[in-house]
């Protein structure tokens, strides 16, 4: 079973940080159907930024089962912790460092997977952040930063080493954004090279995949993203395949309207009505992918205006189907 730092969670399966989607409500739903551990978005370093309006709603949430976790961004090792630290001091009990995300906007000032290029950089906010908070610190990597430099073993090793008590490998260099498949080569070498919990990222999809991904790289636990946008149930089943060798049944109509209008309340009351209502459009997209007339109930769902509207379609588009 996966364990953190003092945290031994019933199940091995984690939900990843995803920016503008893992929010409270997000994690809630994941965790009521089998996710062990959920992270929050991703959170800049920044001072000038931790109270933000787009910040705001990305902190600890108290509400949330221990540990609470919460992932930083940023490239200045006493700026990250200093963020470390005002983010314990809210209720973060786990401090999770992004070193994976690929996207433009965060590896053009090296921050994310760009920092794989640096190792003594990441090397030093490793021991700066981990010497500034007394609560477990965990890091998110890629394989490397393209095929010609794959050094997630490198940064696994000074991660060790620096004191961080568990790394994610998603099985893509940054270079590969979400492109080809992933690979778990890398990440089966590092488990056989490093002590610390290894936790493998990367297409995984369904129960079959998990138990092939686990079996073949030895790693305490996997991380489930995409796969689980509009499909929460993916987490209680892949524990129920791992634990019985047998298939679950997939969630009943009833249970995809119940799921989907919490979601929806979540969303209005934590963004507020007029933010609330953009976010919940591409949420049901996503649940649209999985249920019959989805792709009406997507063009539909994206012209409403007022959370009336968006609660009566949902109800409507569920009676219509019984």
């Amino acid at each position: 079973m996966l364990k953190i730092g003092p945290y031994q969670f019933e199940h091995n399966i984690v939900l990843a940080p995803m920016a503008g989607i893992t929010d409270a409500v997000y994690r809630e739903i994941c965790r009521n159907n089998g996710a062990c551990y959920t992270l929050s978005e991703m959170v800049a370093s920044k001072k000038e930024l931790w109270q933000s309006k787009k910040s705001s709603t990305r902190h600890v949430d108290l509400n949330d089962p221990e540990p609470r976790a919460v992932q930083l961004i940023g490239t200045d090792p006493q700026e990250l912790a200093e963020a470390a630290a005002w983010q314990v001091s809210q209720g973060a009990q786990i401090i999770d460092l992004n070193m994976g995300c690929p996207a433009k906007k965060v590896c053009s000032v090296a921050a994310g997977s760009a920092l794989m290029a640096t190792p003594e950089l990441t090397y030093e906010i490793f021991n700066t952040v981990v010497d500034t908070v007394k609560v477990p610190v965990t890091v998110k990597i890629r394989t490397g930063t393209d095929d010609e430099n794959k050094n997630a073993l490198q940064i696994a090793q000074l991660a060790e080493e620096a004191g961080l008590q568990a790394i994610t490998i998603h099985g893509r260099t940054r270079a590969d954004k979400f492109r080809s498949q992933a690979e778990f080569d890398t990440v089966k070498e590092v488990k056989q090279q490093v002590t610390i919990p290894v936790i493998a990222n990367g297409d995984i999809c369904s129960p079959e995949q998990a138990e092939f991904v686990l079996k073949y790289t030895a790693a305490d636990g996997i991380m489930i993203g995409r796969a689980s946008q509009g499909y929460p149930w993916i987490f209680r089943e892949i524990n129920h395949y791992l634990t019985t060798g047998n298939k679950l049944s997939p969630p009943s109509l009833e249970e995809f309207q119940q799921t989907i209008l919490h979601h929806l309340t979540g969303l209005h009351n934590l963004y507020g009505n007029e933010l609330g209502i953009r976010i919940a459009r591409k949420h049901i997209g996503w649940y649209a992918q999985h249920l019959p007339n989805g792709e009406t109930l997507r063009k539909t769902f994206n012209r409403l205006q007022t959370v009336k509207q968006q609660t009566d379609l949902i109800e409507d588009f569920f009676l219509n189907l019984k």
